[in-house]
């Protein structure tokens, strides 16, 4: 009989490859177009509310300051800057997960006629319910990174709390969505009480995807895929 980590290996295995199969390109497509899309309306405006207004007031002269202030006004403009591109990696997790989450039942779906045509099909969630998990989900990422971000002047600690964080929140989320797709509330709960620990490992290897530039505005779609393998394997439900 599979233990606990064996199904937490082969669900992070399959996950992987999910993402390079032809029925989730569409999907991340579509995903990543989005969050792209706010990610650059986002830093457009951050760029010319902090670097963009040092600037302006280098050249301006405002009360008419000296000339080698000037320099000054840049510094802090190339300063906001990192300060910006720091601020933007911790909410990148946040961001993606509130795109993903119009994704998510259709990346489910996928990952459950692909490999589990036999078990019974899952369903979407009550919409009431999707939307206050998405905005719970999303409130509590912004949170967790917040959080993470005061810390980064911890050395070390910033990025244990980091993935810590991102890998708890993921596995609790997640694995609730896969399994409310086949059951109710209450046994959903309960199957999430008995395999914690094996969620918590799923979530924690999303939370190092969530770390990796770029590839980390997949993390909620590598989430959901693993997560549904999870609770499949857990499940007792049989591949192909």
């Amino acid at each position: 009989m599979a233990s606990s980590l064996d199904h937490v290996g082969a669900a992070i295995r399959d996950g992987v490859a999910d993402l390079a199969s032809p029925p989730f390109r569409g999907v991340a497509i579509r995903s990543l177009g989005v969050t792209l899309l706010i990610v650059v309306v986002l830093w457009a405006l951050g760029t010319r509310l902090f670097t963009g207004y040092a600037g302006d007031m280098a050249g301006a002269h405002p009360l008419n300051v000296p000339f080698f202030l000037d320099g000054v006004f840049w510094i802090a403009g190339i300063f906001s800057g990192l300060a910006l591109m720091i601020g933007f990696s911790f909410l990148i997790a946040p961001i993606t997960a509130a795109v993903a989450g119009l994704f998510l039942d259709e990346v489910a779906e996928v990952v459950e006629k692909t490999h589990y045509p036999s078990a019974p099909p899952g369903r979407a969630m009550p919409l009431g319910e999707s939307l206050i998990q998405a905005a719970r989900f999303t409130a509590l990422s912004l949170v967790v990174n917040l959080v993470c971000l005061v810390l980064l002047l911890i050395p070390g600690v910033n990025l244990v709390a980091f993935f810590i964080g991102n890998g708890w929140l993921i596995a609790r989320e997640y694995f609730a969505f896969a399994a409310r797709r086949t059951m109710g509330k209450e046994e959903a709960k309960r199957l999430a009480h008995a395999h914690s620990g094996a969620a918590m490992l799923a979530g924690l290897a999303s939370a190092l995807v969530l770390s990796i530039p770029f590839v980390n505005f997949l993390t909620p779609l590598f989430a959901t895929a693993v997560m549904v393998h999870l609770v499949k394997r857990v499940s007792g439900a049989r591949m192909g």
